[in-house]
């Protein structure tokens, strides 16, 4: 009798280790659905808020790590020669974005980060590149991230990080020229 208990024993520990693997592995599997699931339904939503600021089709924001960033600092207060989210200035900006997404190194005032870059006409722009104005001054004094359909971000003095449009009458009347970061 003692070694049918033994071995009933036995038997009842082991199949309660196989419920349990089977119920963990469950788990594991939900959790990573789950997990792949969260990021598609949040790519998805970030392309569908940028294509209706841009005024673009979803299927063409291709970039969702650069659209995530842009979520992630949108509406950051500008401060000069700030650099974090406590507050940040054009060309902090401009700086990360371009190290975080591209993964190039840009630092300095807006007219250094110019001296950095192959000059472009506006009709060469693609997403990526940076756009300078002078703003009542004589010399570069704004930098913004060319986004597409006329749109670039940057930090505004006023609004923080934001998107506008090039054609909109103050940034089209200070716009001096487009770069590319060699």
């Amino acid at each position: 009798m003692h070694n049918q208990y033994k071995g009933l024993l036995n038997y009842k520990i082991i199949c309660c280790n196989i419920l349990f693997l089977i119920f963990y592995s469950s788990c594991s599997i939900h959790k990573t659905t789950t997990k792949s699931s969260k990021t598609n339904n949040s790519n998805k939503a970030i392309k569908g808020k940028y294509a209706t600021l841009l005024g673009v089709s979803e299927n063409t924001i291709t970039n969702a790590k650069l659209y995530a960033f842009i979520d992630d600092w949108y509406a950051t207060p500008y401060q000069y020669a700030g650099k974090s989210k406590k507050g940040i200035d054009c060309s902090g900006f401009a700086s990360v974005l371009t190290q975080q997404i591209y993964n190039k190194m840009i630092n300095g005032s807006a007219a250094d980060i110019y001296k950095l870059c192959k000059p472009l006409s506006k009709k060469e722009l693609k997403e990526g590149d940076l756009v300078f104005f002078k703003i009542e001054s004589t010399h570069i004094s704004h930098v913004g991230v060319y986004l597409q359909h006329n749109k670039f971000v940057h930090a505004s003095t006023k609004k923080g990080v934001i998107i506008n449009d090039l054609d909109e009458p103050y940034y089209k009347k200070y716009f001096h020229k487009a770069g590319r970061v060699n």
